[in-house]
């Protein structure tokens, strides 16, 4: 059905074959708009064009905006009736499904959530204020990304019922987390932006595993209200994926900072650069940085050889860009003895809210017309999230399963700790009370979890003055898509929990053809920093793999 709305919408343009566009940057595109090289409607008949050809064999997409032609061409006008237009003018973006998008189905991915499927349909009446943003700025809103089930898996999106998506550097690999839609629509040049969502590394695993940029922001730069929470009231951000440092500062400058529609937002406040994000690039900005390198201090987990050979190189690389760089600053910290994921999940007391936050969403004002609550979705045969068995309670298991293997902790990296991880899930049994407790939850382990962070991460930053971690965004080569190994991220959940921001930037690839990448990692909101610094890395190195797309699987 996917595909036959991408025809139908296709058979309305008129566009020249030759017309090649999907390439270029947001500045490219910007640029070409204002010397008339080419039009709105143009550049997104191209885009969909290319969706059309490939979609089937990638599956980024799980819904496509059938106005997207129109919203172009009515872009056309007001660029020709000389109205001053937006940063993103008719630049073509995706919106990962957790987001709502007037008019378009909210599913999460969840079977029962998708009128196709049999199950119930939820069409928001509004947009989520990240996307209202995307929306004032210009963009263009092509389709909305695939997601596992609510989101529930840091590696794929399996368990979607619009079924998997495949990694469009190699349809093989891992396409890494829930942001995977998003992820392989930007890297395949089905857009050119991406809106992204982490709560335990939904923007930068699939970034990095697709040779993107990815913006992890500070929590509470921008604003998630109207998006499918999981640890709503203290770790979900919304972030970019986009295929340069300066698209993604460009789509930050339009998302971040403070909106009445999201209450934490007021936390940004202050936080945002007057000049914006984009303004500050700079080639040189490495020079001189104090950079602190991976090591056992962080987490105690160690790097492969070849990652470790990536890794030294990217080291000389930074060091010839005028770095210093400081051997694991963690060492002697306790931070990888007390912090490290030793357990299940990604440091799970956040889903102590989990019911609360779900309940927040549903009954954010004229999201939905015919479900305001989850007591609402109770009554609905079929559509309760928080029955024993679905997405959700899995996702709730995940917190007792942490408590349950705090004396013994497990490895979820080898075969042995996925089978005992298996034997606790099974034998776990979610109270109601639990469930359904829609009340104000207790954070207390959660905020205790993020000071405890905060401190010893700002002590270390303090001690050696640094000015940013770049760490290798994983510590091995991406698993293949079915082989059941999770993604061997370095940098959840810790940074989740303590809330900070990390920039993840290609930087090569293995032998096996996986991508390499590395990711940024500084205090709280010093994404301007980051974002220069990655940007004078990018301009150095030019690493990011551009994707040889097949059709029908055959790479």
């Amino acid at each position: 059905m996917l595909v036959g709305v991408i025809l139908c919408i296709c058979a309305q343009a008129s566009l020249s074959d030759h017309l090649k566009v999907t390439s270029l940057t947001a500045k490219q595109l910007n640029e070409g708009f204002v010397t008339g090289e080419f039009t709105s409607e143009q550049v997104v008949a191209s885009f969909l064009n290319r969706i059309e050809k490939y979609e089937s064999t990638y599956n980024a997409f799980i819904s496509i905006n059938p106005d997207a032609l129109e919203d172009a061409r009515a872009m056309d006008q007001r660029r020709k009736s000389g109205e001053l237009l937006g940063p993103l003018s008719s630049i073509p973006v995706i919106i990962k499904e957790t987001a709502d998008v007037a008019g378009l189905p909210s599913t999460a991915g969840w079977e029962n959530w998708n009128v196709g499927s049999g199950g119930i349909q939820l069409i928001p009446q509004i947009d989520a204020p990240v996307v209202a943003r995307l929306r004032e700025a210009g963009a263009i809103i092509i389709g909305k990304g695939n997601v596992p089930a609510f989101s529930g898996s840091a590696t794929n999106a399996n368990s979607s019922w619009a079924g998997p998506t495949y990694n469009a550097i190699d349809r093989r690999l891992i396409p890494g987390a829930s942001s995977t839609g998003v992820a392989t629509a930007v890297a395949a040049d089905f857009v050119v932006l991406g809106l992204a969502e982490e709560t335990g590394g939904s923007i930068q695993n699939p970034a990095a595993a697709q040779s993107l940029v990815g913006i992890k922001p500070t929590f509470g730069l921008v604003p998630t209200a109207g998006m499918v929470p999981l640890c709503g009231s203290t770790r979900d951000v919304a972030g970019v994926h986009a295929k340069t440092v300066e698209d993604a500062a460009m789509m930050l400058d339009v998302i971040a900072g403070y909106t009445a529609n999201d209450p934490k937002t007021i936390l940004a406040v202050g936080h945002v650069p007057k000049s914006g994000y984009t303004e500050q690039l700079d080639k040189s900005a490495i020079k001189g940085k104090r950079i602190g390198l991976y090591g056992p201090g962080w987490s105690g987990r160690g790097l492969t050889a070849e990652t470790e050979s990536l890794y030294d190189r990217a080291i000389s690389e930074l060091e010839s860009l005028g770095a210093v760089v400081i051997e694991d600053p963690f060492s002697g910290s306790d931070f990888a003895e007390e912090f490290a994921p030793k357990q299940l999940g990604y440091g799970s007391d956040c889903l102590n809210s989990y019911a609360y936050d779900f309940d927040q969403y549903l009954r954010r004002a004229g999201a939905f017309s015919n479900v305001d609550s989850v007591h609402s979705l109770i009554k609905m045969n079929d559509a309760d999230p928080f029955v024993d068995g679905t997405p959700m309670t899995r996702m709730l298991k995940i917190l007792y399963a942490d408590q349950a293997a705090k004396t013994t902790p497990v490895d979820p990296f080898t075969a042995e700790g996925r089978q005992v991880i298996k034997r606790i899930m099974d034998a776990i049994k979610i109270p109601e009370k639990v469930v359904h407790n829609v009340e104000s939850p207790d954070m207390a382990n959660d905020i205790r979890n993020r000071e405890a962070h905060l401190a010893v991460f700002n002590q270390v930053m303090d001690k050696y003055r640094l000015d940013a971690l770049i760490f290798p965004q994983m510590f091995k080569s991406l698993p293949s898509l079915n082989s059941g190994d999770p993604y061997p991220v370095i940098a959840t959940p810790q940074i989740n929990i303590a809330g900070l921001p990390g920039i993840t930037v290609p930087a090569g690839r293995y032998k096996g053809g996986s991508p390499f990448s590395l990711i940024f990692i500084g205090r709280a909101w010093s994404e301007a920093d980051l974002l220069t610094m990655a940007f004078a890395y990018e301009q150095a190195t030019g690493l990011r793999i551009m994707p040889v797309l097949s059709i029908e699987g055959n790479n």
